[in-house]
């Protein structure tokens, strides 16, 4: 059954008055239920405070990465293991086809159900996961291919066994190394961005992010507690960090925002995938007729931190 939050119980009690228009064969309240639900809708997700996008970002329903990839990947095969230590199941990494075009597709996976979340770690790649994603970079720049990633996880692994073999290494390895791979790449934020776990696979070409995703160095949980040991200024948090995609296109953070359907991509998850099909298709069209895409991925990283008065 679909999940509805708080501020979607409205849109929650017209779809139920619908279906039961629909079972009863009511063509005329249909109609009039479609109009005020579209209205609902709109007003909804056109009115929305930060700290409800961020309820957005993390919705039960919302798609991830395994959903996109069996949604926009065809003819796609796994890549497997860092060749080190073993394969973590909370970073994916396939080759495949989007459209025509052959590709490499790494994504932070979180899971669904209890064994699925426990399997994938709750989308926190330990160290091990970002060195197969990096692998399965490298096979790309190999033969060529372009790299779509798909950013979804609160943070990296903090556990003992994550830091014993390296976690900050692994992860600033990918940092260095993204940064110069000689490939095509384009990475998509499309739930929760979170701290060096979500920028190990962030850096690239073009980086967008999903229109209810947040991208952010801290969980608005975290900054409460240390700003304020209180866990009740959460949304004064959420606001403050502006973690959402318009605060940080304006700060020239990212690249671009992928509108989602008018219902959010948590309700159609077909469509959303269709926009980040087209937004990828269509980044990488611009990508290949521009010789300097390594220079200018240079210049947009060392843009990074940059104020003025």
């Amino acid at each position: 059954m679909a999940t509805y939050l708080d501020f979607e119980q409205k849109i929650k009690s017209l779809q139920d008055d619908l279906e039961s228009a629909d079972i009863r064969g009511d063509h005329a309240a249909i109609e009039i239920l479609k109009k005020a639900l579209d209205k609902e809708i709109a007003q909804v997700y056109g009115n929305m405070s930060d700290y409800q996008k961020l309820q957005l970002a993390r919705h039960p329903d919302r798609p991830y990465a395994m959903d996109y990839i069996d949604l926009i990947l065809k003819d796609k095969y796994e890549i497997c293991g860092d060749r080190h230590f073993h394969d973590d199941k909370a970073i994916v990494c396939f080759i495949g086809k989007i459209g025509v075009q052959p590709a490499v597709v790494i994504g932070e996976e979180k899971g669904r159900g209890t064994k699925n979340k426990l399997m994938r770690n709750f989308g926190m790649p330990h160290p091990e996961g970002y060195r197969k994603a990096l692998r399965a970079a490298k096979i790309a720049e190999k033969f060529g291919l372009p790299v779509l990633m798909l950013v979804d996880t609160s943070g990296a692994y903090p556990g003992v066994g994550a830091e014993e073999r390296g976690q900050s290494e692994a992860i600033a390895k990918n940092l260095q190394d993204f940064a110069a791979l000689q490939t095509h790449t384009i990475s998509v934020v499309i739930g929760e961005g979170g701290s060096g776990g979500a920028l190990a696979v962030a850096v690239a070409d073009r980086l967008a992010m999903m229109q209810y995703s947040v991208f952010s160095v801290i969980s608005p949980e975290g900054c409460a507690a240390i700003l304020w040991n209180d866990p009740s200024k959460l949304e004064t948090a959420t606001k403050s960090l502006k973690i959402t995609p318009d605060e940080l296109k304006k700060m020239q953070l990212i690249d671009d925002v992928i509108i989602e359907p008018s219902v959010g991509a948590h309700r159609d998850k077909a469509g959303a995938a269709k926009a980040i099909e087209e937004y990828f298709l269509k980044s990488l069209e611009e990508l290949e007729h521009d010789e300097k895409y390594m220079k200018k991925r240079y210049e947009k990283i060392m843009r990074y931190g940059v104020f003025a008065n």
